[in-house]
């Protein structure tokens, strides 16, 4: 009977060391935290969608239009619908959302009318570029800073330009998308500024000329590199370095 119950507890202590091994497994895949990814369901978006779905996070990946998202869907991700110009879809998605903590939320979502010179420029485009480039952040993070106050990162990425420089800005042209940038930039700083107590890391990234429908086939960089550089840049940030411009090579731009 001694050594029947030796056994039994040998194999029960090697039973509970097996379900500690996959319990520690699992949180290490889902202990990397709870990312939200907005204009996830094409180019730069689904890139990130991809990436760090692969590296273990909670992924929440939005599209305007979830049912036509369908390369985001089979990422295995949540897909929510999101309009970021719409303040009752906005309203939606944190109800949704309900307490849920957010650790990183990529601020991604973004359009690039074509304005080479005064003349050519369309108000109606620039107007939209606005309301989806600088006010859609806007929107989305003032709705889901709850969320984010009880994440663990704390972190805010706007995906800006090189392009949103003004230091930088010495060959004009692409008018509405420098403004909308430029304008996003500084909403990140005020953030920075007013969130630093709490311990928040807000930033914006350059992702560089990326071959994206927006981007177009002659960029020289691809998605994955991209997105990759970004990723590292994001796992290094600390409070400290709230209120910076950065590209996806982990150098920082001038405003």
């Amino acid at each position: 009977m001694a050594i029947c119950g030796l056994m039994t507890l040998v194999l029960l202590i090697g039973a509970v060391g097996a379900c500690a091994q996959g319990g520690s497994e699992d949180e290490s895949k889902g202990g990397a935290g709870t990312v939200l990814i907005t204009g996830a369901n094409r180019g730069l978006g689904l890139e990130f969608s991809r990436q760090y779905a692969a590296a273990g996070w909670q992924v929440i990946g939005t599209a305007r239009r979830p049912d036509a998202a369908t390369d985001l869907k089979a990422l295995g991700v949540r897909v929510v619908q999101l309009d970021v110009t719409n303040q009752e879809s906005v309203d939606r998605l944190a109800r949704d959302l309900g307490d849920r903590p957010i650790d990183l939320l990529i601020n991604n979502a973004g359009i690039f009318p074509m304005a080479a010179t005064l003349p050519e420029i369309d108000f109606d485009n620039i107007t939209r570029t606005l309301a989806v480039n600088t006010i859609g952040p806007m929107r989305v993070t003032r709705a889901l800073l709850p969320n984010l106050r009880r994440g663990e990162a704390k972190k805010i990425v706007n995906i800006t330009s090189n392009l949103g420089s003004i230091a930088d800005n010495t060959d004009g042209q692409f008018y509405g998308y420098r403004e909308s940038k430029a304008a996003l930039n500084m909403f990140t700083r005020s953030l920075a500024a007013e969130l630093r107590g709490d311990g928040f890391t807000c930033i914006v990234m350059n992702p560089g000329w990326v071959q994206t429908d927006m981007g177009g086939p002659r960029a020289p960089l691809q998605a994955p590199e991209s997105i990759a550089g970004i990723r590292g840049v994001i796992d290094r940030l600390t409070p400290a370095d709230s209120g910076t411009f950065w590209t996806y090579e982990g150098k920082q731009m001038p405003w």
